[in-house]
């Protein structure tokens, strides 16, 4: 087998469900298995699995054990030459994992690869090639000054050696990853991949950037705005720093005073709602009429209906786009995204034979569900 893709999934269902639909199509024409960790949902999660998705190997865990360790469990159970690590807020290509296995094949001594990664509003993810966070980095972060955190040097669709992979997409060889470990389980959320991809740099592996491969990523990084968030990624850059560069008090004292700061930043205003979102102008974009007339019948504002994506290419107004990809690739919804980003449009994708379309107007929040019943009179 050539390939084993690992998602973990904790509470997602709808992001789960479209993931994974778009997986099936990129793993089309390769040998290869999907295995689902789950981390104890309560959202209907492992239903969904049964009854849509029943090829599908499932591990259910009794408890939510984190990214490392429920990751590492899943490798445990791949038989695939390569594992791809995989967010289930993520949408992936037809062509992701071609291109990246050939890419794969010319490398000698391959450590991770990563790919461009966009958010849902069509935006490229600055996470998705890292320099090695120093604390001298770190800390600049924290000053909201990410030029050294962010791997400038490499261009958005180039291809090339980066220090850091974001967890939410990365690809290696099963040996590779079982000779590191994995992922170290001291870590719960956050600074795993981190640390992974600098225990591959030192084990004479090398990183790579793969801009050819745009995916989406509905939740990216957040920022340090999020207190949360900055918790999370000072506790993690703790354990990182006293792991690799070992303990000093002046490290210590940057840590603490980082974890203090995070303690008081603001957290991000709250998401619109669903009636919110529903008001904005609405275009349709499908060549399937049963979908098409169940858009049609909204009410509360007018409806636009494209049966190309060529079509978009003329739209100038602001509004909500709903892509059918029961009727296009996902690698044309991805791209016809980007086109239309500037535009200050919004996005979601109606997945084939489901009720639902998702997506999200922010690069820190994975956005909410909404049913089609909603579009309904």
């Amino acid at each position: 087998m050539q390939l084993s893709v690992i998602v973990l999934n904790y509470n997602v269902r709808y992001h789960l469900e479209l993931c994974l639909l778009s997986v099936m199509r990129a793993l089309k024409d390769i040998n290869a298995e999907i295995i689902v960790v789950d981390n104890a949902s309560s959202d209907a999660s492992l239903e969904m699995l049964a009854d849509r998705f029943p090829q599908i190997n499932v591990i259910a865990n009794s408890e939510n054990l984190g990214f490392s360790k429920a990751n590492n469990l899943g490798v445990k159970q791949a038989k695939g030459e390569y594992v791809c690590i995989l967010n289930p807020d993520t949408v992936l290509p037809e062509d992701c994992f071609t291109e990246l296995l050939a890419f794969a094949e010319t490398i000698q001594k391959l450590g991770a690869i990563g790919i461009r990664l966009i958010d849902g509003t069509g935006s490229f993810l600055p996470e998705s090639k890292r320099n090695l966070p120093t604390p001298k980095v770190a800390i600049a972060k924290l000053l909201r000054n990410s030029k050294a955190y962010y791997a400038g040097d490499c261009g958005e669709g180039e291809t090339a050696k980066v220090q850091v992979l974001v967890g939410a997409f990365m690809l290696m060889k099963r040996e590779v990853y079982e000779q590191q470990g994995g992922f170290d389980e001291d870590y719960f959320m956050y600074g795993e991949d981190i640390d992974l991809s600098y225990r591959l740099l030192q084990a004479g592996y090398s990183n790579y950037y793969f801009g050819k491969v745009t995916a989406i990523h509905f939740k990216g990084e957040s920022t340090l705005r999020d207190k949360i968030y900055a918790r999370r990624f000072y506790e993690a850059m703790g354990i990182f720093y006293k792991k690799h560069f070992g303990s000093n008090e002046m490290e210590a004292r940057l840590v603490a005073l980082a974890l203090q700061a995070a303690k008081n930043v603001k957290t991000f205003p709250r998401v619109r709602n669903v009636q919110d979102i529903l008001k904005e102008p609405l275009v349709v974009v499908s060549s399937d009429t049963g979908f098409i007339a169940q858009t049609e019948t909204r009410a509360f504002s007018k409806t636009k209906i494209y049966k190309t994506l060529t079509d978009c290419d003329s739209h100038t107004e602001c509004g909500m786009f709903i892509f059918d990809a029961g009727s296009f690739d996902y690698k044309e919804i991805i791209a016809c995204m980007q086109m239309l980003n500037k535009r200050k449009s919004t996005f979601r994708i109606h997945p084939p034979e489901c009720n639902f379309i998702l997506g999200s107007d922010s690069s820190t929040r994975q956005g909410k569900v909404i049913f089609l019943s909603s579009l309904q009179n």
